[in-house]
């Protein structure tokens, strides 16, 4: 039986019902704990949701994902280490998986990927693939599907159309090095900074600017004290929904289909909410007063590339510049 047959059986008839040697099928509930960092109205909570209430639909009720938002499981790397300890089964991640997996640092490179639709055939074509293999094999962690991110766009108290109108703009970046070295090359002055620093420093004047997706721009009421957004959307990234390869291997042949199944599901309708959730965010941050500026966003990539090639980690770099070919 092949895996479509195999899916078709199961959404036709349920798991209990296949009767197949070896599978231990319909011998009991499945009960899977989905750990994750956003909160309950972000659209990846959402979108886990979804999936628990596919995943309970194509079983017949056996199998129960359970999700846990706002870290409740423990922070991002606790739940990936538990995942890889077996005391811990999904969560929701990215490149935070560099640590085992050099491929995961590919997953939020400044303008390796410029659009939702490179994303798409990056992240769902060959070399998603490859990214994912080697975290399975590295970290014991498999990716059963992606969610999208919303790109990180520039925000100041002026407009900002070229990297040359950058003059040294102070400006906070996470602490990650690639960052900070691609910033300085575009001729800006970054400064790492803890995120709950932010919001003071721009009202004080220790920073001039700032760059997250529309998201947290919002959350985090950044409109109060920054007048233009620069759509310079120079990170363009996804996020895996991931499962233990313990755990997975440990599920019969059906109930990883149905897993899987569940989480395409999942994946096509947060890809909705995220559409709609990324033009609401800026009919939102307009009201608020914020002026949304048309950056030159091709000018910035050309001036970035050599910064960013030079900065990622030497065994991701033949994939970066293949990521990097598919625009």
């Amino acid at each position: 039986m092949n895996r479509r047959t195999l899916l078709a059986t199961v959404l036709a008839t349920g798991t209990a019902s296949l009767g197949l040697p070896g599978l231990a099928l319909g011998q009991g509930r499945v009960t899977l704990r989905l750990g994750h960092l956003a909160n309950e109205q972000n659209v990846w909570h959402r979108a886990s949701l979804k999936l628990a209430e596919e995943a309970k639909a194509l079983s017949n009720g056996r199998i129960e994902v359970q999700v846990f938002p706002n870290e409740t499981l423990g922070r991002e790397m606790d739940v990936i280490n538990g995942m890889q300890l077996g005391t811990a089964d999904m969560t929701i991640t990215g490149e935070s998986l560099q640590n085992w997996s050099p491929l995961a640092s590919l997953l939020a490179v400044p303008y390796a990927v410029t659009s939702i639709e490179q994303m798409d055939r990056v992240a769902g074509g060959e070399i998603g693939q490859q990214i994912a293999a080697e975290i399975v094999s590295r970290a014991r962690i498999r990716p059963l599907g992606y969610f999208a991110r919303g790109p990180r766009n520039l925000t100041a108290n002026r407009a900002i159309r070229t990297p040359d109108e950058l003059n040294g703009l102070r400006l906070r970046v996470p602490n990650v090095p690639l960052f900070v070295a691609v910033w300085s090359a575009l001729g800006a002055r970054p400064t790492p900074m803890a995120f709950g620093e932010v919001f003071t420093s721009l009202q004080n004047g220790t920073i001039d600017g700032q760059e997250n997706p529309l998201a947290l721009i919002r959350s985090a009421n950044f409109n109060e004290v920054q007048r233009f957004l620069n759509r310079t959307e120079h990170v363009w990234s996804w996020i895996y929904v991931a499962i233990s390869e313990r755990r997975f291997q440990q599920l019969s042949a059906a109930d990883r289909e149905v897993m899987m199944e569940a989480t395409r599901r999942a994946q096509a309708f947060e890809r909705t909410l995220f559409l709609e959730d990324e033009r609401n965010l800026e009919t939102e941050l307009k009201a608020k007063g914020m002026t949304f500026v048309d950056s030159d966003q091709q000018a910035f990539a050309a001036k970035a590339r050599p910064a960013v090639l030079a900065n990622v980690r030497a065994e991701a770099r033949p994939l970066l510049e293949r990521m990097m070919a598919a625009a």
